[in-house]
């Protein structure tokens, strides 16, 4: 059984993190989906905030799971028997981070491989610290982030 980890802040998720998520669901035969804690990041929305607005945008797939982690993300896709991190990444800077880090994960644990997928082109130009600007601004969000969270910011207002 092939299972990967696909980490992240998801503060708040959005349709491109959705779009990695279905693309490795397709994959592996399980993906966590690990919320992870930031330190360098005030975030909008608390762990467990997040893991209901990953959970609901992600109910149709079936092996799919959320988690929230707060510690070393090796340590918890060991924990998990995941062989496999997943990484999007939308640019070259995306790529010269996640690189870095996959050799670091791979020092840590040396059974544990990282899969960068491309960012899908209609979702390349956004992230998530694009969209909590556009919350600040009150600015239409349906375009970036899937319909539970457009919902949740609705009803925030």
């Amino acid at each position: 059984m092939k299972i990967a980890v696909y980490p992240g802040s998801f503060d708040p998720i959005t349709l491109g993190h959705l779009d990695i998520i279905q693309r490795a669901a397709a994959c592996f035969d399980k993906v966590y989906v690990c919320v992870m804690a930031n330190c360098a990041k005030n975030p909008m929305f608390d762990a467990e905030k997040r893991m209901e607005l990953v959970r609901a945008s992600v109910r149709e797939l079936k092996n799919v799971e959320v988690e929230a982690h707060s510690g070393l993300l090796a340590s918890y896709a060991r924990a998990k028997g995941a062989t496999i991190l997943v990484k999007g990444v939308r640019n070259g800077t995306d790529f010269d981070l996640e690189y870095q880090q996959a050799l670091i994960n791979k020092g840590i644990c040396r059974e544990l491989e990282t899969v960068l997928l491309p960012a899908s082109a209609p979702y390349q130009h956004f992230s998530s610290t694009m969209v909590r600007e556009m919350i600040r601004y009150g600015q239409p969000l349906e375009q970036y982030v899937p319909a539970p969270v457009a919902e949740e910011l609705k009803e925030r207002k």
